[in-house]
C-alpha cells in the first residue's frame, strides 16, 4: 500500500462545502457531546443520529485526522472509549468499501465533505465457516453533511461508495458502539463471505505503523 498523504487545506474545494458552514462545530465539540452521552443513547439508533444532525462538523477542524491513499480508503481514529469509537474515513474519487457488517454493533455516519451513497443489502443466508452467502440489494441512501445516516440493525450489511461521477474527494465520520476490530465482508456477485481484521491508518492524528 502507498504511504497515505496528509490533507492539504489549500486543495480543499469550497464549492463542495455546505453553504451553512457557519452552523458547523469543531470536531472536538462533537467528541465532548458524545462523551457526555449516557450508555442508553447508544442502544437505539435515533439519539446519536439526531446529535450528528444537530452538530455538523467543520471541515477545517478535521484536517489533523485526514490522510489519503490512492489504493484504498483510510480509517483515521479520532476518539475511542469502551462505549464507542469515532473515526474519519477518507475516500478518493470512485473509492468504495466492500460489502460488510458491523459485528452486530450500532453505526452512524455523517459526511462533512462530499456526498456518498450507502447501498444496503438483505442477507438471504450466510455460512461463515463455508464462506458462502446470498445477498440481494435492498435500497440506497445518500449520505451528506445535512443527511447523516444510521445503519438499520435489521439490515446491517452495506457498502459505502464515493461516486466517480461526483469527481471529488470525500470524508465521512463514523461512530461505532461498541468498538470492534473485525467484520464479515461479502461478495454479492460471487456469493462468498469471510472474516477480516480491521486496522487504523492513523490514531489521534498520528500514523500507525503496520
Amino acid at each position: 500500500m502507498n504511504n497515505p498523504e496528509t490533507f492539504n487545506p489549500e486543495s480543499f474545494n469550497p464549492k463542495t462545502s455546505d453553504p451553512k458552514t457557519s452552523l458547523r462545530v469543531p470536531v472536538d465539540h462533537l467528541v465532548r457531546e458524545l462523551r457526555a452521552c449516557p450508555a442508553s443513547a447508544f442502544v437505539d439508533i435515533y439519539q446519536i443520529r439526531a446529535l450528528l444532525q444537530q452538530m455538523p462538523v467543520e471541515e477545517a477542524s478535521l484536517v489533523p485526522y485526514l490522510t489519503w491513499d490512492r489504493q484504498h480508503y483510510t480509517r483515521n481514529l479520532i476518539d475511542k472509549t469502551d462505549l464507542y469509537e469515532m473515526m474519519a474515513v477518507c475516500w478518493e474519487v470512485g473509492q468504495s468499501s466492500s460489502v460488510h457488517n458491523h459485528r452486530d454493533q450500532n453505526c452512524w455516519m455523517a459526511a462533512p465533505i462530499g456526498k456518498l451513497l450507502v447501498e444496503n443489502f438483505k442477507v438471504g443466508f450466510q455460512d461463515i465457516e463455508a464462506g458462502q452467502c446470498q445477498l440481494t440489494a435492498s435500497n440506497t441512501v445518500e449520505l451528506s453533511a445535512t443527511n447523516p445516516c444510521a445503519v438499520d440493525p435489521r439490515e446491517p450489511v452495506h457498502r459505502v461508495i464515493n461516486p466517480r461521477e461526483a469527481n471529488q474527494r470525500a470524508v465521512t465520520l463514523h461512530v461505532y458502539s461498541r468498538p470492534f476490530d473485525s467484520c464479515v465482508v461479502y461478495s454479492p456477485e460471487q456469493g462468498t463471505c469471510g472474516d477480516i481484521q480491521l486496522h487504523y491508518n492513523t490514531m489521534f492524528g498520528k500514523p500507525v505503523s503496520n
